[in-house]
């Protein structure tokens, strides 16, 4: 089978696309946080990818993309761990069909393992201990994320029960979303409580218009080909994003009669979520509507998060979670068989919609309870939290040893003192031993 070279390119550039969302992510949440937190935020995004990208290698892809073991659909066998067998030649199924080299289709599918565990640390921002969010990683990953690859993309339960998902919204989305709820239940409300503003808006906004940039080889890059699917579903990406930044911004507009900047760069994210499993199955017209309820439903969550008092630190389950459940319903709504090659209900379908509900209803239930079962024997074994004195000072501190930003030391001319070359206080070395406990 020859390799296709436009439609590798294609798959080059947007595997670099979906890679630029991690750091698009670290900013993202970085700025939502207060300044004393903004490395440790940063750092689960960068460090994650490391560690997914390890995992995915060794044992991973594997698990997402191997002939099932034991015929269950479940979970893929070990035939490629350690990337034995992933070479440089297309391979029926694995986007030989498009002429993509079995090893870029891997590295692809990669990225999007990478940032799924990556949005859950937004549920846990300025609490949890590094070395439990390195454990929580590695388990979530091989434990929940690429079971659900398998299931849905590697030919599994859910996609022999004939679900759709493009490119990630019970895979990535749901999971996560549910997931970083159940992770903020158990581990409570930060010190400060669960109203806390965010520190630097720019670098906010900033990492939206990176993820919405990287979004493209994320939704568009999933036809596997530089083809018409792949234009149709770049323009209903941008489509569905834009609406969202209108109806969350008019919603909290409604609110609070304030144009929430926040608002836009959420809004912005809520219609993505929203797209990412219909971008290969819907019209233009389609995605206008997926993009403009998800912003109006995502917003409504965060209000429903904040009377529940649940300190889901960035919005991940009212944004994620509910935004991947309402795109994921909503391909079983608006899918159109000259696009995708599968009718929904808008062309008289009802039995497409019921089986996206039982997807949507099954990665709940999954990733739900094993991300329980996770959290709770790392609580037991290493302990979640760092101390209060150290969540107090702050984590990059605490934890890291270093800070975000160089306080000015106070001298009429200006001067600032380095904190890369100063010696640590007394002060910021006991909350680090606290937090190293």
């Amino acid at each position: 089978m020859a390799i296709d070279t436009g439609n590798t390119a294609w798959l080059l550039i947007s595997t670099a696309l979906v890679m630029l969302m991690l750091p698009g992510l670290a900013l993202f949440y970085g700025g939502l946080v207060r300044a004393k937190n903004v490395l440790s935020t940063i750092m689960h995004s960068f460090f994650g990818l490391a560690i997914v990208t390890v995992v995915w290698v060794i044992v991973g892809f594997s698990l997402a993309f191997a002939p099932s073991l034991g015929g269950l659909g479940i979970v893929g066998g070990l035939d490629f761990v350690f990337f034995q067998g992933v070479g440089m030649e297309p391979v029926e199924g694995f986007g030989g069909a498009s002429g993509i080299p079995f090893v870029l289709f891997a590295t692809f599918q990669m990225m999007f393992a990478a940032i799924t565990p990556a949005l859950i640390s937004g549920a846990f921002a300025e609490r949890k201990r590094f070395g439990a969010f390195v454990v929580f990683t590695i388990a979530w990953s091989i434990l929940v994320y690429s079971p659900m690859a398998h299931m849905v993309w590697g030919g599994g339960l859910l996609a022999q029960l004939g679900a759709l998902d493009f490119a990630g919204g019970t895979v990535v989305h749901i999971a996560s979303g549910v997931s970083a709820l159940v992770v903020a239940l158990v581990m409570g409300k930060r010190v400060a409580g669960h109203h806390v503003e965010p520190h630097d808006v720019p670098m906010t906004v900033l990492g939206a218009g990176l993820l919405w940039f990287g979004w493209f080889g994320f939704n568009a890059g999933s036809a596997l080909a530089a083809d018409g699917l792949a234009a149709q579903a770049l323009m209903v990406t941008t489509v569905a994003a834009a609406a969202g930044t209108l109806t969350w911004v008019g919603a909290a507009y409604a609110k609070g009669r304030k144009v929430s900047v926040v608002g836009a760069a959420a809004g912005a994210v809520a219609g993505l979520v929203a797209i990412t499993p219909a971008a290969g199955f819907v019209t233009v017209g389609g995605a206008l509507v997926l993009g403009l309820v998800a912003g109006a439903v995502c917003f409504g969550a965060t209000l429903l998060r904040d009377r529940l008092a649940i300190d889901d630190s960035l919005d991940v389950f009212a944004v994620h979670g509910v935004g991947g459940m309402w795109g994921a319903i909503g391909v079983g709504i608006f899918a159109v068989a000259s696009i995708g090659g599968v009718a929904g209900l808008v062309e008289g379908n009802l039995e497409q919609l019921l089986i996206q509900l039982a997807a949507v209803g099954f990665t709940v239930v999954f990733a739900s309870l094993m991300t329980f079962v996770i959290i709770k024997v790392i609580d037991l074994v290493l302990g979640l939290r760092v101390g209060q004195d150290a969540e107090e000072a702050g984590l990059d501190i605490a934890v890291h040893g270093e800070t975000a930003y160089v306080p000015w030391s106070g001298q009429a001319s200006g001067t600032m003192l380095s904190a890369a070359t100063a010696a640590p206080s007394k002060a910021s070395a006991s909350p680090a031993a606290a937090a190293e406990a």
